[in-house]
């Protein structure tokens, strides 16, 4: 969807880890941000680590 759309995207579901954001964010320009949900309650993901992987 972030290939074709012409507006910006958020990414959720299935987003459990720091390199998955690592991966949005290196495949696809046009995603505007990630929603982490489970994967920050569950202290899987970092905030702040996650702040600097989306950069």
């Amino acid at each position: 969807l972030a290939d074709v759309a012409a507006i910006p995207v958020i990414a959720s579901g299935g987003v459990a880890s720091l390199e998955d954001i690592k991966s949005l964010k290196a495949a696809h320009a046009n995603i505007e941000g990630v929603i982490i949900g489970r994967a920050l309650y569950d202290g899987r993901i970092d905030p702040a680590a996650a702040l600097a992987a989306a950069g």
